[in-house]
């Protein structure tokens, strides 16, 4: 046996992933243990899971692998902070401490993360290289091109290579401070949303603006060229020498100062937002048609923060030359701990890599289950009301019951998503035909903005009649976004037609209004037996009911909140919020049954998380 840990720490959204003998064991980000929602320190409890679910201990593993190379990644700060210097004294000040205390002796902080027990090789892979590691060798591919696009990693920003067999190579790349991803994230940065989290805001925002920017942004930040290379006027960024993303010739360009974060969004805000996802699109799109001219491959696959951009993928899939695409579900930082780890034992100890039809991520559920006992346990001391179905068909027909008439549903079931998206694990559930439930849900329950859309879950062959995806275009990973097929769709007319911004919402689109966007887009999450076996099963059911086979899916947390790990944080989370249902496993808890003195202060509950 030959047991490799990956991990990712110290700069954004924590985790670890263990590999045994090739195949991927166990992965989950250290937010989730925790509650603290990106957590960077070390992942200690995600190392201590990864390894319990494998039931080894720290000196039974072979390589631990880093997902980036620090003392790269210090040489470009160095180096950045002098070619600005005496400016940024400030922001050098800020960095430096934390550098010199602990990111430049990564090895000795990983030691004394895992006890001192671990007395072998660390590995360090370069970080885009973790990123490509991620996207190709779970790939259901033999061979690939491979696209890694993000923020920044030591020096490179975007690369792509090819991946054949159990070997990958990263042959071209654009550096830093030229970012496409640091581009979307000072936009996310300027319309008052946090950077490296709201970016997701920012991309379910822009369809209610007006891309009225574009030429703005082409004409002065970003010159794009043909094959999709760019480079930026950083005159108009603050990211390289200062504490904030943007200039005051960037605030100029775009009419005004940055939004402050809580206060209302206005026009200006979607137009900005419509404007730099059309430019993003742009980019990701001639960077593909380039890829495949260079390499000649049909398959593409893809990681970094950027592959999180579930409508540029979208383009991809429907626009650009690659017949199949395959993102990690893991697209940020938390799958470069998979992908050293995958690295290690393919590329550098050169083992051979099996390829199937489907992918090796397994679903991306790769986190934490909980048994009958720990959860009767748990609801037996807290005092909770429940019911317990053994049989999984009356579950099912209960709660997608429940669900028609329009309640909203807790639904913990089985392992814990690794990665950003609930994929019907850890999922609080709607019915997608309710013309209100999107906005009860951002409101009432998930305590955000009522522009934020919501995903629909389908059946997975049921997906080509509702949405935009050909029979066998599969998304089990909610990263691509479709058009709602045209027969689906409602036509907006008269007065309705001419609504401005977050007025739209009041016009329902399709026949499945709560996961219709209002550019007539969802974000699909296509569901099939071998991932989603109960999840499914209530699917199926849902739609013996109703005769509809789409469920709205948001992840089962509130806005600041890490998406819940165990019957705890589930309870809780339900009793602090409007949900109606909490399933368990195979217990069902109503709202309505529960006692009061279960109900915590909602203000309180949400000050424990910081807004996200």
């Amino acid at each position: 046996m030959s047991a490799i840990l990956g991990i990712s720490a110290y700069y954004h959204d924590s985790a670890a992933a263990l590999v045994i003998d090739g195949e991927i064991v166990a992965a989950a980000q250290e937010e989730r243990f925790t509650r603290k929602k990106h957590d960077h320190r070390f992942p200690s409890h995600a190392v201590d899971y990864c390894l319990g679910q494998a039931g080894i201990g720290v000196e039974d593993l072979d390589y631990v692998g880093f997902y980036d190379k620090p003392l790269l990644k210090f040489e470009r700060l160095l180096e950045t902070y002098m070619s600005f210097a005496p400016v940024g004294f400030q922001s050098f000040l800020k960095a430096m401490p934390l550098w010199l205390k602990q990111k430049l002796y990564t090895p000795r902080e990983i030691d004394k993360g895992l006890g001192g027990r671990f007395d072998k090789r660390y590995v360090f892979t370069e970080h885009h290289e973790s990123h490509a590691a991620s996207a190709f060798f779970p790939s259901p591919f033999e061979e690939a091109a491979v696209l890694t696009m993000d923020g920044v990693g030591e020096w490179a920003t975007t690369s792509f290579g090819v991946g054949k067999g159990n070997h990958l190579e990263l042959t071209h790349e654009i550096r830093f401070p030229h970012s496409l991803g640091l581009l979307y994230s000072a936009f996310t940065y300027f319309t008052g949303f946090r950077v490296n989290s709201g970016e997701y805001k920012l991309m379910g925002l822009a369809p209610y603006g007006e891309p009225k920017y574009v030429d703005r942004i082409l004409e002065n930040l970003i010159d794009i060229r043909e094959d999709g290379s760019y480079r930026m006027d950083m005159s108009f960024f603050n990211y390289c020498q200062g504490l904030t993303m943007t200039s005051k010739k960037f605030d100029k360009l775009f009419d005004g100062p940055p939004r402050q974060p809580e206060t209302p969004v206005t026009d200006r805000e979607m137009d900005i937002a419509a404007s730099i996802q059309v430019v993003t699109e742009e980019v990701m799109l001639r960077v593909a048609r380039h890829i495949h001219d260079v390499t000649g491959q049909k398959n593409l696959c893809l990681a970094g923060g950027v592959a999180l951009n579930c409508v540029g993928n979208g383009r991809i899939l429907r626009e650009g030359p690659f017949e199949n695409l395959w993102i990690q579900p893991a697209a940020g930082d938390a799958g470069g701990a998979l992908g050293t780890a995958l690295f290690i034992w393919h590329q550098l100890l050169g083992n051979e890599r099996k390829v199937s039809t489907e992918d090796s991520q397994r679903g991306s559920l790769l986190g934490p289950r909980y048994g009958e006992p720990e959860i009767r346990g748990y609801l037996d001391k807290t005092g909770a009301v429940y019911s317990f179905y053994s049989d999984e068909d009356e579950l099912t027909e209960y709660v997608a019951e429940l669900l028609g008439t329009e309640n909203v549903v807790g639904w913990f079931q089985g392992q814990m998503e690794f990665g950003p998206r609930a994929l019907g694990s850890r999922s609080i559930l709607g019915d997608a035909r309710s013309r209100d439930m999107q906005s009860v849900m951002n409101l009432k329950i998930k305590f955000r903005e009522s522009f934020r859309p919501f995903a629909p879950s389908i059946l997975e062959e049921r997906a080509p009649n509702y949405f935009g995806l050909k029979p066998g275009e599969l998304s089990p990973y909610m990263l691509l976004v479709a058009p709602v097929a045209d027969d689906k769709r409602i036509p907006v007319n008269g007065q309705a037609a001419h609504l401005k911004g977050i007025e739209k919402l009041k016009v329902p689109r399709s026949e499945v209004p709560a996961v219709t966007h209002v550019d007539y887009s969802a974000r699909v999450q296509t569901v099939d037996e071998g991932r989603h076996h109960r999840y499914r099963r209530l699917l199926e059911k849902f739609e013996d009911k109703t005769g509809c086979p789409v469920l709205i899916n948001t992840s089962f947390n509130v806005r600041g909140e890490p998406i819940v790990c165990t019957p705890a944080d589930a309870y809780r989370c339900f009793m602090a919020t409007n949900m109606d249902v909490l399933v368990l496993e195979n217990f069902v808890l109503l709202k309505r049954n529960q006692p009061a003195s279960g109900v915590p202060d909602v203000d309180e509950y949400l000050s424990q998380f910081a807004l996200d």
